[in-house]
């Protein structure tokens, strides 16, 4: 059954995909095989706030937990996107759309960059980790490594990896070491729901430092970009986009435990276990033997609110009862009717599972949510304890600290 969508007013869609309200059963209108019709009906919304300038005034009002303040690290930076920190203090940010990463330093610890230069040009460079005294980048086909130098510029980038699959929808590849010492890379889908002809897209995909012996980590992962270990633990977690004109309820976002070898259902099997009719299943299988074999979320989060970077906290000047929880930066919605996300916040873990979420800096939408001055995206721990994140709408990195 294709996926049809007729514009209603010009930001509400018709679509025959899923039917089914939050109470009622998953799968009551979509059959196991296509020996029966499948009809359901869902309304999907497109709205985006405005925006505005990040100006002062808007910036004073960003909200945080008691004793949190939020201000501004850098600015005028265009399009900022994921973050990493050097022992030293130095960071590095990417811009996708520049194709550069920009080395800033706060030379005098006032909490804002003081120096700022463009240390390497790779086009589409999105995903960036540090590794010893390397730094390893990643584009949309290809992953670099360079050498740091000892002013926290970067030598030449050298190609190791040249043939990632191609983008289609989602072109962010994001990259970083586990404690085994491999390196890991994601690779998004091509598509908001579709039977995929490359086993890479949709997948972790893992390597060598060197770039050599890559193979499918875990797959059926529609757009994990956020991704780390739990520091006690060493397990793996990822916050997975939700598939996109389900509902403004539904898809919610995912967070995996992720596993080597393990499925985790798209584009068939989403949420806790609800059956996405389109694409069907190919051939004689059905939706309940895919089911079988997915693993389903540990934990859900509103839907649409597009989680990008993820950190796990583990230095000390925040307060001790944020030690080993993670921070995740939510872009923003536009496929539902009031928006999600636009903001940062805390995943709290438990004996080293995850169990909730709460805000933690919000005030982005502005104007009764008609506006916005920042649709958060990279994220990173300082050197000094205090937490980074970047903002590619108007070119801002904030800085969050703590005192006590």
């Amino acid at each position: 059954m294709k996926n049809l969508l007729t514009p209603v007013a010009g930001v509400v869609l018709a679509s025959l995909i899923v039917a089914c309200s939050k109470d009622e059963a998953y799968n009551t209108q979509i059959p196991e095989t296509n020996q029966q019709p499948t009809t359901a009906q869902v309304t999907g919304s497109v709205f985006e706030p405005a925006l505005v300038p990040a100006t002062d005034a808007r910036i004073a009002q960003l909200t945080a937990p008691a004793n949190f303040t939020v201000t501004k690290f850098a600015d005028g930076l265009g399009k900022p996107r994921m973050l990493t920190v050097g022992a030293s203090g130095a960071v590095y940010v990417t811009s996708r759309d520049a194709g550069t990463v920009t080395l800033l330093r706060d030379t005098n610890n006032d909490g804002v960059a003081e120096q700022k230069q463009v240390v390497a040009n790779i086009k589409s460079v999105h995903g960036l980790t540090i590794n010893g005294n390397r730094m390893y980048l990643v584009s949309i086909n290809d992953v670099y490594v360079a050498n740091i130098n000892g002013d926290g510029t970067l030598s030449e980038p050298q190609r190791i990896i040249n043939d990632l699959p191609d983008a289609g929808q989602h072109p962010n590849r994001t990259i970083a070491f586990g404690p085994d010492g491999k390196m890991y890379i994601t690779v998004g889908s091509t598509c908001n729901a579709c039977a995929e002809p490359n086993v890479e897209h949709a997948t972790i995909l893992q390597a060598n430092a060197d770039g050599s012996g890559r193979k499918v980590y875990a797959k059926g992962l529609r757009n994990t970009i956020g991704f780390g270990w739990h520091p006690q633990t060493k397990e793996m977690y990822g916050f997975d986009h939700g598939i996109d004109w389900l509902g403004d309820e539904q898809q919610q976002e995912e967070i995996n435990l992720i596993k080597e070898g393990a499925f985790y259902g798209w584009p068939y099997i989403y949420g806790d276990g609800r059956y996405n009719p389109h694409p069907r299943p190919m051939g004689d299988t059905t939706y309940a033997q895919i089911l079988a074999k997915t693993t389903l979320p540990v934990l859900q989060y509103e839907a649409h609110a597009a989680p990008l970077g993820m950190v796990f906290y583990t230095a000390n000047q925040f307060p001790t009862e944020y030690q080993n929880d993670a921070f995740v930066t939510m872009r923003g919605s536009w496929n539902r009717t009031k928006p999600s996300g636009y903001k940062v916040v805390r995943v709290h873990f438990e004996n080293g599972k995850p169990v909730s979420t709460q805000d933690f800096v919000t005030g982005f939408l502005v104007d009764g949510n008609q506006a916005q001055f920042g649709r958060p995206v990279g994220i990173a721990v300082q050197t000094d304890g205090s937490l980074l994140f970047s903002e590619d709408n108007n070119g801002v990195i904030y800085r969050v600290s703590y005192r006590r």
